[in-house]
């Protein structure tokens, strides 16, 4: 039987939309990969999407096995993960305050060395995202049927496989826009910015977003 069998053509399009309007909402990884595009041109910010795109990938295979739902019913553990975001974007940007590799040179990333660790910062900053698991344990399963009753068995993995596959390539299409808008942007910006200030820039940017999730965490 075809996978797409397995699901409700009916669904797609919802789902679609609503993956959409959660990858536009304004968050950790809209801001990190913006500033990461300006400071450091479009290779590099196309590292880190493809980072992210496998920590969401991890949760959605977490998903299919039940582990991103026992997540979201466990508070201590979905908050030290959360807590775990905040402080593993707090690292960035006291990194983007002390290192070089940040700065708005002409060089976008430090070869393949400097492309791999913007990959595994994104891998790293997702894993760390518990908003993502809930995506995958109560969103994307209300979008999920079979003859009015919830699937079991390989249908159920079928079906999760289909729609996060689907919210990833709504990702990778949302946050490679936002890489080379803000590549573009930063063009400009790297013949007018002195370095120093770019760092600044960098540093305080991400420490919002921290303090944005240590917000959102505490509520």
């Amino acid at each position: 039987m075809p996978v797409l069998a397995l699901v409700d053509p009916a669904v797609l399009l919802p789902f679609a939309a609503a993956a959409v309007l959660m990858e536009i909402t304004p968050g950790p990884n809209m801001g990190w990969l913006a500033l990461t595009a300006l400071a450091q041109g479009r290779r590099a910010g196309l590292a880190a999407v493809a980072g992210i795109t496998v920590g969401l990938a991890a949760w959605m295979l977490a998903a299919t096995v039940g582990l991103a739902e026992l997540l979201t019913r466990a508070p201590a553990l979905y908050a030290a993960v959360a807590w775990g975001g905040v402080a593993f974007m707090l690292y960035l940007a006291w990194d983007a305050w002390r290192g070089p590799g940040t700065r708005l040179d002409a060089t976008p990333t430090n070869g393949a060395a400097g492309a791999r660790a913007l990959f595994l910062r994104g891998l790293v900053g997702n894993l760390l995202n518990p908003k993502a698991a809930a995506l995958y344990a109560v969103v994307l399963p209300a979008f999920i049927a079979a003859e009015g009753a919830a699937p079991v068995g390989r249908a159920a993995v079928l079906q999760t496989l289909t729609l996060g596959l689907l919210h990833l390539a709504v990702s990778v299409v949302v946050h490679g826009g936002i890489v080379l808008a803000a590549a573009g942007l930063g063009g400009r910006l790297l013949r007018l910015a002195e370095r120093p200030w770019a760092r600044a820039a960098m540093a305080g940017g991400l420490a919002l977003i921290a303090l944005w999730l240590a917000w959102e965490t505490a509520r």
